[in-house]
């Protein structure tokens, strides 16, 4: 088979079934391939290459599966490392695939089509791994590798090039059975069993639960009522455990438990709002839980570090609990009344707050919410109840300006039975609204919330708090939203209040097509106090003062 045909089938080996795309010369091989499998593969082919990336970003956030996208070489996947950068930073197994040029023109500088000074050694910094496939024969081995790197441990981003004479070249290729993948070391039994010795010491435990966390679910559920220990999550960890639980608290609530804590349970979590921000006392015991072992001492060793997979752990310390743990006295009073102060609080953050408990009554239970970078977005991280894992779509510490929407679109192609709602700013909509045409073409039924103040409010903020008010570049000029999305033949409509957009997303909701609702507003509340904290610990303090 040609090199493009053994590059396709050892992906759909491996369970490939979507393929993010834009076609160019050095894909042409790999198109035909992927025309030629027919219904084995499903192609959806997006309008710039960084909507294909974040497409394949949206599919493997919302499934925990790769999302793989491919694009010609040079320029084509340099317009996607924004998205290669966010997979690396929310630890999302994407696979880029591009093409090359011609295998003889490798590293002389010639001057052909996409050439770069070194695409491989450009891309590796920005991965996991990257690999060159250059010989047919070699293709089902390197697609393989690239899976191995892009899953096993904690997961990111590959990419794989082959350039396109060998995408054409025929030899005689022998496809593998998919990739077997090492999900992380055994449990250290010892490790677990001082895990469980302190956490049955405690009085006042506090679990951090992040993105990690998500495969060790029904376990975390398990130890956290054994314990009684709140579940404290941000971004990444929503969902771990429902918000509908009294043991699951968001950002705020967990600032406020974080005084009283004995111990810290952090699990599939870098607790870098609690390292950085809220700060770490000396003598406070620390349990980790971490597939990266890099990640244990990061910031300092903690009481016991268990490295290997979250489910594998916390279901070893279950188990070593059974005979030290005795049954725990209720706290879900006390935490059911933290939750009320806490959201008390957070209604202030108007009109934010309002707008996503609309969106909250509108989006059934399993439906997907993909923020933005934006105000609306800063303030689902802690006040837009989420109740399953992988619910809440963001970009992780990144903050990716700009990818919601084709990411949104990924997700949607990715969990077609589901709705999905996207929120949008009118400063980052701009930046991949022109996959409205994607979504028209393919019929993927996103709804889209689009805030619009015609502002970088965040950016202007600032200027106006820390410069004097002296304000450049983040005033915007806008078109008129309805009509642009009118003009890809989308659903587009406008709303002036939280009661209106619910029910503007419900009648959305009910039909088929993509749709487009826009909220003009004023200047919101800034969401920021309850996400950046004054430190409640300095180092050198003791828990409880």
């Amino acid at each position: 088979m040609t090199g493009a045909d053994a590059l396709l089938t050892q992906l759909l080996a491996n369970g490939v079934d979507t393929i993010y795309g834009l076609p160019g010369g050095q894909l042409d091989h790999f198109f035909d391939s992927m025309q030629r499998a027919g219904h084995r593969i499903r192609y959806i082919g997006s309008r710039h290459e960084q909507g294909a990336a974040y497409m394949a970003l949206g599919h493997a956030r919302s499934t925990g599966r790769p999302g793989v996208y491919c694009v010609v070489p040079g320029p084509g996947v340099l317009n996607t490392t924004a998205a290669l950068c966010t997979a690396y930073a929310a630890n999302t197994p994407v696979l880029g695939l591009t093409g090359q040029i011609p295998s003889e023109g490798l590293g002389r500088g010639i001057g052909y089509l996409h050439e770069l000074p070194d695409q491989l050694a450009t891309l590796k910094t920005l991965t996991r791994w990257s690999g060159r496939i250059m010989s047919p024969e070699a293709a089902p081995g390197m697609v393989n590798q690239a899976f191995r790197h892009m899953l096993a441990g904690r997961p990111g981003p590959v990419t794989l090039e082959m350039p396109m004479d060998i995408m054409g070249r025929g030899g005689r290729v022998e496809a593998l059975p998919p990739a077997p993948i090492d999900h992380g070391l055994a449990v250290n039994e010892d490790d677990a069993a001082a895990a469980a010795r302190l956490m049955a010491r405690s009085k006042s435990p506090l679990i951090i639960a992040g993105g990690g966390a998500i495969s060790a679910t029904a376990e975390i559920n398990e130890l956290a009522e054994r314990l009684q220990a709140p579940v404290a999550s941000f971004r990444n960890g929503r969902g771990v455990v429902s918000d509908r639980s009294p043991l699951s608290q968001i950002l705020p609530a967990g600032y406020e438990l974080w005084r009283g804590a004995d111990l810290v349970i952090g699990i599939g979590s870098r607790m870098e709002q609690q390292y950085l921000h809220w700060g770490m006392p000396p003598a406070r015991k620390v349990i980790r839980i971490d597939i990266d072992e890099a990640e244990m001492a990061r910031h300092r060793s903690p009481t016991v570090g268990l490295h290997c997979d979250a489910r594998a752990a916390v279901s070893a310390i279950l188990n070593a609990l059974d005979g030290v743990l005795g049954r725990r006295p209720s706290r879900l009073a006390e935490l059911t009344a933290l939750k009320g102060r806490v959201r008390q609080q957070i209604e202030s953050v108007q009109p934010q707050v309002a707008y996503l408990d609309a969106i909250r009554e509108a989006l059934p239970d399993d439906g997907f919410l993909v923020d933005e970078i934006t105000q609306v977005g800063y303030a689902s991280w802690y006040a837009f109840p989420v109740y399953e894992p992988r619910r809440l779509i963001t970009s992780g510490y990144q903050g990716t300006l700009g990818y919601g929407y084709a990411t949104a679109l990924g997700v949607k192609a990715a969990n077609l039975d589901a709705p999905v709602v996207n929120l949008a700013g009118d400063g980052g909509f701009l930046y991949t609204s022109n996959e409205m045409a994607t979504a028209a073409q393919y019929n993927l039924d996103l709804v889209t919330v689009l805030f619009n103040n015609n502002k970088f409010q965040n950016v202007q903020r600032q200027q106006k708090q820390w410069f004097g008010g002296r304000i450049i570049g983040s005033d915007l000029r806008n078109p008129d939203f309805v009509k642009y999305g009118e003009s890809f033949g989308i659903r587009s409509s406008r709303v002036d209040s939280p009661g209106r957009l619910r029910d503007e997303i419900e009648r959305c909701l009910a039909q088929r097509g993509p749709a487009l609702i826009e909220v003009p507003v004023d200047d919101m509340a800034s969401p920021w106090p309850f996400i950046i904290r004054e430190p409640l610990f300095s180092p050198d303090d003791e828990p409880g003062t």
